[in-house]
């Protein structure tokens, strides 16, 4: 057995070709919407303040361009691998077919990362904006049923010690379970079951609206920007290594969480209508429309209030309330905005993990179950209802914090492995035809790798070693099961010389 044996592009190709499982009923406007919508949610309307107030102050505008940086040179390397191998597996099917099935599954199980925990993370936001919204309308949940049981803050002195890492640090909140955020991921759960055309309705409804309230909210907060707010832009750096250029960096490393979810169009590819060219638009057409927003966004909310008043929930409606009753009528609109945003988000992050799961079935390195096709909805219901159960488990138990910074740093892995994978592929594969060809590739690949691993390097010691666990159990999985059912590796050993 080879760890590294890759499969065959032309097989995939082949795949692509005959498999009709899934239906194919999304266009480039679908594809860019899925996008848009799997982007815009907590990043603009709760870290765009958190960041600004912990790490930048206005100089945060800056560490949204250098993670749209980091993300774009990583856009055009998936843009490329998703004309080129239009299959629903994303970066694990493309490093399959480059490095190899090892690196395909340390790839597919970091993507578990991102799309599980991230779907969860951006529940539990959802859920403190639709507390709020009811709020309003003095309608009340209990506290004790809004909230994770614990909340978490790593040991300052626990240095690489990683049993203190997982055992010190939690403090009991009082309450139970975060039932709005378990009863989202439900419903979404349900709707994703029933098929990808209703699900790409309803999150086209979705974009909609809450790029309307953020336009809005631009167009009402550019004439009460106050540019004394602006000064100075970069705060002088602490003794904490906060702002100034070290917290622009170190910003950018937290707010990639907000870009999260453009390569999520890269999981839909079988079931676009026109792969080859659709692909592309959707992933680079809405990662530009999201860096464009995400920089006004953030101009305009650090010009309207200090950014020391921003480490709050919901920074949007926390600058708004700062202009007085004359804008009182946008705060609900912002919360209405935020609620759809945000279940946009989570909408799309659960249909991505399940086509992971398809892949990586078919391939032989999870069990079949994860592969089967709803007869009538023609969806991966079983992979997807099991996504909605430990989605679900993981939004109800814990804190948006610690779950953030374990999306960051799996989905920053697998951006790196994606542009390595552009770069072999070139040398290793030049005859194949590519639709879409990413542009200064041996320039474009070796920055956006690396890029993405500064960033991760800028995360904390905590996040590192929750990483080293959760790939330790991986390893474990592929080793006991994937590795010996295999599709390339039983094959390769029914070819070998007895």
């Amino acid at each position: 057995m080879s760890l590294f044996r890759c499969k065959k592009i032309s097989d995939l190709q082949t795949e692509v070709s005959q498999d009709h499982s899934l239906r194919r009923a999304l266009g480039p406007l679908n594809l860019t919407t899925l996008g848009i919508g799997a982007v815009i949610g907590a990043g603009i309307f709760v870290m765009t303040g958190q960041a600004a107030a912990k790490y930048a102050g206005p100089g945060i505008v800056f560490s949204f361009i250098v993670a749209g940086f980091a993300c774009g040179l990583a856009g055009l390397c998936y843009a490329e691998f998703a004309s080129m191998i239009p299959v629903s597996g994303s970066a694990y099917t493309y490093s399959y077919a480059t490095m190899g099935e090892f690196i395909a599954w340390i790839v597919g199980w970091n993507l578990v990362l991102e799309y599980l925990f991230a779907a969860s993370t951006v529940a539990v936001g959802w859920s403190g904006y639709f507390v709020s919204f009811l709020k309003d309308f003095h309608i009340t949940f209990p506290e004790r049923f809004t909230d994770a049981p614990y909340s978490y803050t790593a040991p300052t002195d626990a240095g690489w010690n990683i049993w203190r890492l997982f055992t010190e640090g939690w403090t009991s909140t009082g309450a139970v379970l975060n039932v709005p955020a378990m009863c989202i991921v439900a419903i979404i759960t349900v709707l994703l079951v029933i098929g990808i055309k209703e699900s790409a309705t309803f999150n086209n409804i979705i974009v909609a609206i809450k790029l309307t309230v953020i336009l809005v909210f631009i167009a009402v907060g550019v004439f009460y920007i106050n540019p004394a707010n602006w000064h100075p832009f970069l705060p002088p750096v602490t003794s904490t290594g906060k702002f100034g250029w070290p917290g622009v960096f170190s910003g950018a490393s937290f707010i990639f969480f907000a870009y999260i979810g453009f390569d999520a169009v890269s999981t839909a590819a079988q079931e676009a209508k026109n792969p080859q060219r659709d692909m592309p638009i959707g992933i680079l057409a809405s990662l530009a429309i999201c860096t464009i927003l995400y920089i006004t966004v953030a101009l305009v909310l650090t010009g309207i209030i200090k950014y020391t008043e921003l480490n709050v929930g919901d920074p949007i409606a926390v600058a708004i309330n700062s202009l007085g009753s004359g804008v009182a009528w946008l705060r609900p609109i912002i919360k209405v905005g935020a609620i759809a945003g945000l279940s946009s988000v989570i909408l799309v992050m659960m249909m991505g993990q399940p086509r992971i799961f398809y892949s990586m079935s078919k391939d032989g390195l999870l069990p079949a179950a994860f592969g089967k096709v709803h007869p009538r909805f023609r969806t991966p219901w079983l992979a997807t209802a099991l996504t909605g159960l430990l989605a679900t488990l993981i939004a109800g138990l814990f804190p948006i914090e610690l779950l953030g910074k374990l999306v960051n740093i799996g989905t920053l892995l697998a951006f790196a492995i994606v542009c390595v994978g552009i770069f072999v592929l070139r040398f290793t594969h030049p005859e194949i035809k590519r639709p879409f060809r990413t542009p200064l590739f041996w320039l474009v690949a070796p920055v956006g790798a690396g890029a993405c691993l500064f960033l991760m390097c800028v995360l904390p010691r905590d996040t590192w070693a929750r990483l080293i666990v959760w790939m330790a159990i991986g390893l474990l999985i592929y080793f006991c099961y994937g590795l010996n059912h295999s599709k390339v590796q039983q094959e390769a050993r029914s070819q070998a010389p007895k």
